[in-house]
């Protein structure tokens, strides 16, 4: 089974980026989208042997994610707990046989760290919400999770301590996601791997010079490990500031 993830901020724009053709020619099986960027209505996407599950926001042109799976899910939950139906659309639960997905759009907490304090209460809801799925059924979480976990995980870790997406306060929450039963797939793969990236700023050159940030995840749990067969970045796929990121499981 193959599953993608991408972050494609604002999807009416990377449809005229090529979105379409990558689509096609990546055959997933379940292929999630973050920061959609558009209300009901405003997009007619013709993919063929799919279902589609959107989460919008309620603010036009702003965040919004999105599912589309050739299986259909046993259920499709919109948000986690109390902020169901929060306003963000930054989260879409599938429910299949033998998992449940969890599509995801993590805030950022902003250049200037003014809602470090909302991020930071989001990732214990998550963080409660995953481990209660996880009791049920394996999770697979896929998005944007806008953290740099390690210093391997983007291209200037000393400028960068303290800011968004790389404080000490981001970087536990995702340690102690990991630590409770979750596993980070590409590392799992690659511990190691330098220079792998999913993000990189529209600043001039810094896509062709590699200066980027995994913040871009597939995490499973660990009762998956066994089953995990592929775990890639798509580094190569324009269309947005973000590129797909690919997991393939044992079914």
């Amino acid at each position: 089974m193959k599953l993608v993830s991408w972050n494609v901020n604002g999807l009416r724009a990377c449809v005229k980026k090529g979105f379409l053709d990558y689509f096609q020619e990546v055959d997933a099986d379940i292929f999630c989208v973050q920061e959609t960027k558009l209300q009901e209505g405003q997009i007619d996407l013709e993919l063929e042997g799919y279902y589609q599950y959107w989460n919008y926001a309620i603010k036009k042109g702003y965040s919004g994610t999105a599912v589309f799976t050739k299986m259909k899910p046993l259920t499709v939950r919109y948000g986690v707990g109390a902020d169901e139906g929060e306003g963000e659309g930054r989260i879409l639960t599938s429910e299949f046989d033998n998992f449940f997905l969890v599509n995801v759009y993590t805030p950022n907490s902003q250049r200037d760290l003014a809602r470090i304090s909302y991020r930071l209460d989001w990732e214990d809801r998550i963080f409660q919400y995953l481990k209660e799925l996880n009791e049920v059924k394996p999770v697979i979480l896929c998005g944007d999770l806008n953290v740099a976990h390690q210093e391997i995980d983007l291209r200037n870790p000393k400028s960068n301590i303290g800011n968004s997406g790389f404080t000490d306060e981001e970087r536990g929450k995702m340690t102690a996601l990991l630590q409770a039963g979750f596993v980070d797939s590409y590392r799992h793969f690659y511990p190691d791997q330098e220079g792998a990236y999913t993000w990189w700023s529209y600043m001039n050159k810094v896509r062709e010079r590699n200066i980027g940030w995994r913040i871009d995840y597939f995490i499973v749990s660990d009762t998956l490990r066994e089953r995990l067969k592929v775990a890639d970045i798509h580094s190569d796929i324009m269309g947005s500031d973000h590129c797909p990121v690919v997991l393939e499981i044992h079914e």
